[in-house]
This record gives structure tokens, sequence and C-alpha cells, in this order.
């Protein structure tokens, strides 16, 4: 398998860091002169967590994989920390509830399909092992170094299920202050709410500051990477390393992928947007990208593709009509990433029949006033049964219960869902009952 997934021409610059500065990951960093010296003088490993809450990677986790590839192709080692011990607790960031508690048996399923999807984006040194560590006094230890420029991957169940519990809170939970932590913002925003946090939950942050203190001492890692949630959770792992190791380690923090009214990018009707195709038809991912708000465009193209920048201004200057020339390329570039080239030109082509006449040239077209979707929009039920598909409400939601209703290509799953002037994709939708009964609806 080749990972030339990142051209030459994707950036002048020299430094992984001024790349990542430039494509608009960066939000905050402990030491920004210093993390940029390392990455201009040394290749370094660092490690960004994923625990394993699904069997699968959704567009959330992308982001993470994207800085992960940048790091690679610029000559440093990824370390990809799969949570198979931090996963028995849940992380509480940005969380208004606790979460679901799997089984061991869950945890350990989800981790290998994790590594099956990052064997997709990331070049291993399958040779490379951690050994060793049976508690807070017993270190472990690589069994070689990696290879260079190449990724690992480690499970941190590999430290942390061997823990006694009186151990770790002696030598590690001394090092944290209560007061301090419940200021954190991840824990905050549950402490005001009905519920609160359990301890439980509380011991999360221990943990993965813990990891960051395992790695630094037995195989050099030096910086963490995350999404702007996980802030309070790095610096205590910094912190705790300074502590406990005598090591000075960094930590940075990257934008979440959100659109420009500030919600997560990625929901749709079914749900996330996962990176399986079992999951999420390519079709479905394509559609998603390719339906993003014109004011989306730049920031998509920027974080999500390996264009160069110039490309992305070009693009994102385009107007009117033409920014869906943007859209295209968009839709085109990330489902190729994702799903590889022949099924990224299927959904383009499927797309583009669906809408650029293609072979459904002859499909019915009806057109809709646009002012019953005013406001809060219409019901999807009465919007089916205006269209005359249904005769009746009831036959309306037995259509969506039974799985035969879909918009653009998107199977409907939610009887509530509301039709906006926003489900449209420029003013046209495409409305499918069933197999045979196929319509374009276009706003007036």
């Amino acid at each position: 398998m080749s990972f030339d997934f990142i051209p030459d021409s994707v950036s002048n610059h020299t430094n992984v860091y001024d790349v990542l500065k430039e494509r608009g990951f960066i939000e905050q960093s402990t030491d920004e002169e210093k993390i940029r010296e390392l990455l201009q003088n040394e290749k370094v490993k660092f490690y960004i967590g994923f625990d394993p809450t699904a069997d699968c990677l959704h567009v959330g986790h992308f982001m993470q994989v994207i800085i992960m590839m940048y790091m690679q192709k610029y000559g440093h080692t990824p370390v990809v920390l799969i949570g198979g011990g931090t996963g028995h607790v849940g992380d509480p960031s940005g969380r208004s509830d606790m979460r679901q508690l799997m089984t061991p048996e869950t945890i350990e399923h989800n981790c290998k399909a994790f590594k099956k999807l990052f064997d997709q984006f990331l070049d291993f040194d399958e040779d490379w092992k951690y050994e060793g560590n049976d508690g807070v006094f017993s270190p472990g230890h690589e069994t070689k170094k990696p290879e260079p420029g190449k990724a690992i991957s480690v499970n941190n169940a590999r430290w942390l299920l061997p823990l006694n519990y009186i151990d770790f809170v002696r030598e590690i939970g001394s090092c944290f202050n209560v007061n301090t932590m419940l200021r954190a913002e991840c824990f905050k925003q549950r402490m005001e709410r009905e519920g609160g946090l359990t301890f439980f939950e509380l011991n999360y942050m221990l943990m993965q500051s813990y990891d960051f203190m395992v790695m630094a001492r037995d195989f050099d890692v030096k910086i963490q990477f995350g999404g702007n949630d996980q802030w309070s959770n790095i610096i205590g792992g910094v912190e705790l390393t300074r502590k406990k190791v005598g090591k000075e380690v960094y930590g940075m923090t990257f934008a979440l992928l959100t659109n420009s009214e500030g919600n997560k990018m990625g929901k749709t009707q079914k749900g996330a947007l996962w990176l399986d195709a079992e999951k999420t038809s390519p079709y479905e991912f394509y559609q998603y990208w390719r339906n993003v708000a014109d004011a989306d465009v730049e920031k998509c193209l920027r974080m999500l593709t390996f264009l160069p920048m110039e490309e992305v201004k070009r693009l994102a200057s385009l107007e009117d009509k033409e920014i869906n020339k943007a859209k295209e390329i968009l839709a085109y570039e990330v489902t190729k990433l994702v799903h590889g080239e022949a099924e990224a030109a299927k959904a383009q082509e499927a797309a583009r029949a669906a809408f650029g006449g293609g072979d459904l040239s002859s499909m019915p077209t009806v057109d809709f006033d646009s002012s019953k979707l005013a406001g809060e929009g219409m019901g999807v039920v009465n919007f089916i049964k205006e269209l005359g598909l249904v005769p009746s409400n009831r036959e309306g939601f037995m259509t969506i219960e039974q799985g035969g209703l879909k918009l653009d290509g998107e199977k409907v799953t939610d009887k509530k869902l509301n039709i906006t002037p926003e489900t449209f994709n420029d003013g046209k939708l495409l409305v499918e009952k069933g197999k045979k009964k196929k319509i374009v609806v276009k706003l007036v």
C-alpha cells in the first residue's frame, strides 16, 4: 500500500508546525515557540489518544488522523494510543451525562477495529512493541526504536489494567489538586448540571495524564495532541510528567470540525458520518460534503483535503453557482481520501446524474412553493403527502419505519424530521419512495 496521500506541493513551509498553522488547525499550545523549534530541529514521537467508544472511526476522529498524516509526512513518529484502558471509564469532557459502560469484550473488539482503520492512513512499524509494565513501580520499555518516519500503535490497557489502586492514588493521585481539577472546563460543565460528576469519571484525568507520563518515561514521547476539549487533560499530563519524571513535554490542541454556526460537523439524519463504507456509504459520504453550506467550503477544503493553499483560496473565493464547483472538488477529494479514487468517482457520477441531468433527466420535476417551508419548515410526512407520494400520514410514517424514504440518496430514519430550504441542494431535492417512485423537487 502506498501512503503518498500528501503531495509535496501541499505547502511551501518545511516545518510541519507552520503547515498546521497555515491550514488553521492549531488552537492552543503549552509553549508555541518551543514546540515550533522542536518540530523544526528534531524528529519527535507525539501521540493522540482514541478511546474505542464504537467499532468505527467517524469524521470527528478524521481531523486527528489528518494531523498525524501531516506529521508523518514531515518525518515525525505518530504514536496512536488506543484507549483499551481508559475506555473502561470514558472521558467526561463535553458530555452532559455519564457514558454507557462497555464490556471488556466490546472494548477489545472496538480496539481491533480502530487499528484496522488507522492502517488505511498511516504507515506502521508493526515490529515495534511495548513490553513490561506491571504497575506504578515497574516501568515498561519499547522492544526497538521505530523505523524513521513510521507510526507506532500502543494500547493503554498495557499499563492501566495491571495498576494497584493504592499505589496509583499514592503516587499519582497525590499530584492532583481536586479544586484545580473541578475548575477545568471538562468537569465544570458537568458540575453545573443536575446529576453532577461521579468519582468514577473524576479518575479519567488522572489516567490520561498517567498515559502521557508513562510514554514520556518509557519511550520518549514529547508532545500530546488532541481536540480543544482535551486541554485540561493534556495540561494534567504535562505537569505530572514534570513532577514525576523530570521531563519537559508539551501539549497542543486543535480546532474541532465545526460549521459556520458553531455546531459540530459530521452529523447526518442517520447519526454520525462514519469512515466505514458499511456504516456510511461512499455516496452518502460524498453527498454530505457536496451539500455543506457556502460559508464552510473554505474551512473544509483547508482542513480535510491536501490541496495547496493557493488552490483552496481560489476555490473558496468562487461565488454564486460557481461555488458548487468547489463543493464538488471538496466532496471528491475527501471521499477519495477515505474510500479511494474508484468509489469517489462512482459517488460523483451518481450525484451528477441526480442533479445534473445525466441518466435521470427524464425524471419528473415538481415545483414546490418555498414559502411553505418558512420558519421551522414542514414535517417530512406532510411534505411527502403534499407531493402525492403517500395518501395519508399513517402511510408516510410506515414508509419511514420500513426504510422506504430517501432524500438525496440518504435514508430518512427520523419521522419528525423538518424539511427546510437548507435541506435542498441548490434549490433541488431528490425524493425517493421505495425503488420506483423518484422525483426531483424544485423550490420556487
